[in-house]
């Protein structure tokens, strides 16, 4: 063992010897580099193959059905703000206490019914679903014939186009006896007077 070891251990490269395996090296190195490059060939490939992928599937997306969406929603929001606006201008109304007084006497005296006893509140302030109101309460009985009764309650809703009766109390009298019926009404008038 020791005679083959001597002989590597003095074994001397000559110059074309060297050049060979310098040679050999480079071809070794450029080879490894060859390689390296030959992978990132592949991914650049494969990542230009994902891109055109990406992009031809983003191509196919219809935009059309969400641009279609968005001009609705738009058309809503602006509907909604114009009902907001005409409701805000049907509630736009000073109210006191004489206007709403004055307006229960002329529904009473159109549907031929007498007003007994009435009064109303001082105007207060309330707030509905985040708008601020003014209101005034009314409570009045009237009395009359009872069909009449049953129009002026009516009447009164419809025409109080800012207010609603909160309650009714119908005491029908006998016709025979010649009773009036008698309504004990409640009735609740809004105003905005805000912008």
């Amino acid at each position: 063992m020791d005679i083959k070891m001597k002989s590597l251990k003095g074994l001397k490269f000559s110059k074309t010897g060297f050049l060979i395996l310098s040679a050999g090296i480079f071809i070794v190195v450029l080879a490894g580099l060859g390689i390296a490059r030959s992978g990132q060939v592949k991914e650049q490939n494969k990542l230009g193959t994902d891109l055109a992928s990406s992009q031809l599937r983003l191509d196919k997306v219809d935009t059309t059905q969400s641009q279609y969406q968005l001009d609705e929603l738009k058309q809503q929001l602006n509907d909604s703000e114009q009902q907001l606006m005409e409701v805000k201008d049907k509630l736009r109304q000073k109210i006191d206490s004489v206007d709403v007084s004055d307006k229960f006497y002329e529904i009473a005296k159109y549907y031929s019914v007498n007003v007994t006893v009435m009064g109303t509140s001082k105007k207060a302030d309330d707030t509905y679903q985040g708008v601020g109101l003014s209101l005034i309460s009314l409570s009045g009985t009237a009395s009359g014939e009872f069909p009449k009764i049953i129009d002026f309650i009516a009447g009164l809703n419809n025409n109080f186009s800012t207010g609603f009766i909160q309650s009714v109390q119908v005491q029908v009298g006998d016709p025979l006896l010649d009773e009036d019926s008698e309504a004990s009404i409640s009735l609740i008038v809004y105003s905005y007077e805000g912008n």
